[in-house]
């Protein structure tokens, strides 16, 4: 007895346990040393400590460094504190280099507000034009 034997014209396709991936996290620096900055950009997004806040800068919860103050970015090194530690700070001014500072020497604070003698006087000239068309 003869018996046809048909044989599959394609491999069957086995189960692969690759595939899968997720997407990158964008880390990494946002701002580069000497770029400047206003308040509320990010510097540096990061997992864990690797750079610590400095000078102006804050942290968030998830450990991003971001400017509170205007000003240029500068990356620095304080090994009175603890060896190979780095630190990003924003400094007012471009040309200032002069990190670490010491904790006894003057800090220098950059006062970005509204002037409030200027929006005072606006505001009584407001009172004084409301009171005489109402006279």
């Amino acid at each position: 007895l003869l018996q046809q034997l048909r044989f599959a014209t394609k491999k069957s396709g086995g189960s692969s346990r690759n595939g899968r991936d997720s997407i990158g996290r964008r880390l990494g620096f946002k701002k580069q040393q000497n770029e400047h900055v206003i308040p509320g950009n990010i510097i540096l997004r990061q997992r864990g400590t690797q750079f610590h806040p400095g000078e102006n800068v804050g942290m968030g919860k998830d450990h991003t460094l971001f400017a509170i103050q205007p000003g240029y970015v500068k990356i620095y090194t304080d090994s009175r504190i603890k060896k190979d530690r780095r630190y990003i700070a924003v400094a007012l001014d471009k040309e200032d280099n002069a990190f670490p500072r010491s904790p006894y020497e003057k800090r220098v604070r950059g006062f970005f507000l509204v002037d409030r003698t200027r929006q005072e006087i606006e505001q009584q000239e407001q009172w004084a034009k409301y009171r005489a068309a109402n006279d």
